[in-house]
């Protein structure tokens, strides 16, 4: 069994990890990122738009729909960091943005 399965079925969804050298992989970081997230949450992430690894872990940036709106342009999302530590497991997260689908970053 690996660390993704459960004989719980509410149990949550964790990575597995990389050769068993217990930290887990970049794509596997961001998958349980937002899998994580979304748990939390209680909405689907849209995407994962930053991933660095730290030295106890990792820190994701991702994505998230707030608010629907029409048009979807004026869709209200926010992203969230998420704080991993090396196996993947979920330590903490913070919304750190809050912005419209259609706006776009401004050089400053």
């Amino acid at each position: 069994m690996t660390s993704t399965e459960s004989n719980d079925p509410d149990a949550p969804k964790t990575p597995d990890t990389a050769g068993g050298s217990g930290r887990v992989t970049a794509a596997q970081a961001m998958r349980g990122a937002a899998v994580q997230l979304a748990e939390l949450l209680g909405t689907d992430p849209d995407s994962v738009s930053a991933l660095r690894p730290a030295q106890d872990g990792w820190t994701a940036d991702v994505e998230v729909v707030e608010l629907v709106r029409v048009p979807d342009t004026m869709t209200v999302m926010a992203t969230y960091r998420v704080t991993l530590d090396v196996r993947g497991q979920l330590l903490g997260y913070e919304r750190v943005r809050r912005y419209a689908r259609g706006q776009l970053d401004r050089e400053r």
